[in-house]
């Protein structure tokens, strides 16, 4: 069985660990954490992990073969490189790095170890989330036009990155699984409304090589929690609801064409049925586990890999830059170095 090291036992780490704990495939080896109370909350969960407080004691433990990071985000790249320099394999919380050059160099050393490097895009393996793929794999929604997300809500709020690093890398992930298509070109705004804060509200606009588009609007001071995603194809639509308890996913069989005819240039409009797919009941956090242990045992290439997470970190760059150019287009086809 997979002996997993824990490194932070914070907000995430936690989460990590009782779901290390929980599939059958993998057991809680490790666990540091610089905090003694955090320490001493793993203990009592998790009697049977050594514990530290020496993050490089943890990547040398030879019962441990993989670590998973759940750290602040400018740590993640001195913990996962020096892990895959121990020969482990590495999952860590998204975003992957907090600069593009690392991420590479991240890509780059696992490559070289033949090691799992995966990112905590956790999104990705929600049963609504795989369910949308499966309709868009199938040509069930015809061409995708658009992916138009909500993600808001009062905090929480994050001391090292923004908002956009914080919320809308769940989109980008999102939309980097579900299309076949690249980004050419990110424009951005931002905002801080807090003394001291990181910017905690922005207005995201995507273009894709294919055509479609991606809006997102995210937001640290809304007063209240929404998840709701909307995508447009040309033959079906979807509304993404994730504060649902139920039907999160609603499939509506309608849309809009023009006439053939030049002259006419008519519109008609088709309003059909609407429908809730049956959604698996498996916890994301479990099933991205299970995948990791999966790739570690066959050397598959996880749904979200090292080169996936590079994509994303290129994609908040970009809009980072944007930013600070006040909004003003970037262009990816001159930034990316992931394929």
């Amino acid at each position: 069985m997979i002996g997993v090291g824990i490194v932070g036992y914070g907000y995430w780490g936690p989460n990590l660990a009782r779901a290390v704990s929980e599939s059958g495939v993998a057991r809680v080896e490790m666990i540091a954490d610089m905090s003694p109370d955090a320490l001493a909350r793993a203990a009592q969960r998790h009697p049977a992990a050594k514990l530290t407080t020496d993050i490089a004691e943890l990547i040398r433990a030879p019962g441990v073969d993989a670590v998973m990071i759940a750290t602040p985000v400018h740590t993640h790249f001195p913990i996962a490189r020096d892990a895959l320099r121990a020969s482990k394999h590495v999952l860590v919380e998204k975003p992957m790095t907090d600069d593009v050059a690392q991420a590479i160099q991240l890509v780059e050393e696992a490559a070289k170890r033949r090691k799992v490097l995966m990112v905590d895009h956790t999104f990705v393996y929600t049963p609504a989330v795989r369910a949308i793929s499966e309709m868009i794999g199938a040509g069930e929604l015809g061409e995708v036009y658009y992916y138009d997300s909500t993600r808001v809500n009062l905090g929480l709020f994050q001391r090292d990155v923004n908002v956009i690093w914080d919320l809308a890398v769940h989109d980008f992930a999102i939309v980097d699984h579900l299309l076949d298509q690249r980004p050419v070109m990110i424009s951005a705004s931002a905002a801080r409304f807090l003394t001291g804060s990181p910017e905690n509200m922005a207005q995201l606009t995507v273009h894709y090589d294919g055509g479609a588009m991606a809006h997102l609007n995210v937001n640290w001071l809304a007063p209240v929690k929404i998840r709701q995603t909307l995508i447009g194809g040309s033959r079906k639509m979807v509304v993404y609801d994730d504060m649902q308890t139920s039907e999160k996913v609603k499939v509506y069989d309608r849309g809009a064409m023009c006439s053939a005819d030049p002259y006419e240039k008519l519109v008609s409009y088709r309003l059909g049925d609407m429908h809730a797919p049956a959604l698996r009941a498996k916890e994301a956090l479990l099933t991205e586990v299970e995948e990791f242990v999966r790739c570690i045992e066959t050397g598959a290439t996880p749904l979200t890999d090292g080169l996936s997470g590079l994509r994303i970190v290129e994609m908040l760059a970009a809009a980072s830059r944007s930013v600070e150019l006040r909004g003003h287009p970037v262009d990816l086809t001159s930034l990316k170095v992931a394929s």
